[in-house]
């Protein structure tokens, strides 16, 4: 059997993809870096991976928080290139250098142009909760906006996926842990109890906007309709609504008795209008509303 080798992720230099890409990536970069610097260190939150490492260094031994971060990214992404194959390429050498780099300039600049506090700009004094929340959101959508263009900042991501690949424990766990630990270095080396209830919810933040960057918010509904007038309801939500879908033959449980399921995707302002007319149709319909995740297709975000 023939197979067509298709690379869909292949970029032509040049291109206008390509600058969309290294454009994204730059303002992904900028963007994390001013979480990293700007609320996370002045605060001494230790947000999990190698910044978190950086902070505790930082504070510790003096190390400027881009170069501490920069000794660690580049030996541990070049044994990702060397365990993990070259999917930890070129982008995510670019990147690590990009932030490591607005995270040391950013406060030079600042400086430069006579800022009164040029490493801790905000000023937030002793709302570390504010810092470690606008932290958790700025460096989530920078690394949301990082990852959507198919890299990563380095850091302990590729750490996990290479003990992932040496242990075949689930990557996920092990990112989790790796987090974990150096949140608690944190604890032990500035000695407040504080340190990793906020660093956690930094990192709970982030994850959270990590998901909402790269998968969009939506707030659209899957309808399941199981009824006795599935005719009544599909000519309601194609002719009302103009919402398409699927009718599934389906058996009952308890007697195995034949019948049909609509499954159906509506937006936000249809969901109670969808509800009534189910209702107002046959209110014996059982009826499953789930959460839809993302929705790619006509009628709701294009594939693009």
């Amino acid at each position: 059997m023939n197979v067509m080798n298709i690379s869909f992720y292949k970029e032509k230099i040049f291109s206008a993809h390509w600058f969309q890409t290294y454009a994204t990536l730059l303002l992904g970069a900028f963007v994390i870096s001013i979480g990293y610097t700007f609320f996370m260190t002045p605060y001494k939150i230790v947000p999990g991976g190698i910044y978190g490492i950086s902070t505790i260094l930082h504070y510790q031994l003096g190390f400027p928080i881009g170069l501490a971060a920069l000794c660690f990214n580049l030996p541990l992404s070049l044994w990702g290139v060397k365990v993990l194959g070259k999917q930890f390429g070129v982008k995510t050498f670019i990147c690590f250098l990009l932030v490591a780099m607005f995270a040391d300039g950013m406060p030079l600049v600042l400086k430069a142009l006579g800022h009164p506090h040029p490493y801790d700009p905000f000023q937030l004094q002793d709302e570390v909760l504010l810092a470690s929340i606008f932290g958790g959101v700025v460096i989530g959508i920078g690394a949301g906006l990082i990852l959507k263009t198919r890299s990563s900042s380095g850091g302990t991501d590729v750490l996990s996926s290479i003990l992932n690949k040496l242990t075949r424990k689930p990557i996920g766990m092990l990112q989790m842990t790796i987090d974990s630990v150096i949140v608690m270095c944190g604890l032990i080396v500035f000695q407040d109890w504080k340190v990793p209830f906020y660093s956690w919810l930094t990192i709970f933040l982030m994850g959270k906007v990590i998901d909402i960057v790269i998968q969009g918010y939506s707030s659209d509904k899957t309808f399941f309709i199981v009824s006795e007038k599935t005719e009544e309801i599909r000519h309601y939500i194609l002719t009302e609504l103009h919402r398409g879908g699927s009718i599934v033959p389906v058996n009952g449980m308890f007697n195995r008795s034949e019948k049909e399921m609509i499954m159906t995707v509506v937006n936000r302002k249809e969901v109670v209008t969808l509800q009534r007319a189910i209702f107002k149709i046959d209110p014996k319909a059982f009826t499953t509303i789930m959460e839809a995740k993302e929705i790619l297709g006509e009628g709701f975000k294009t594939m693009e």
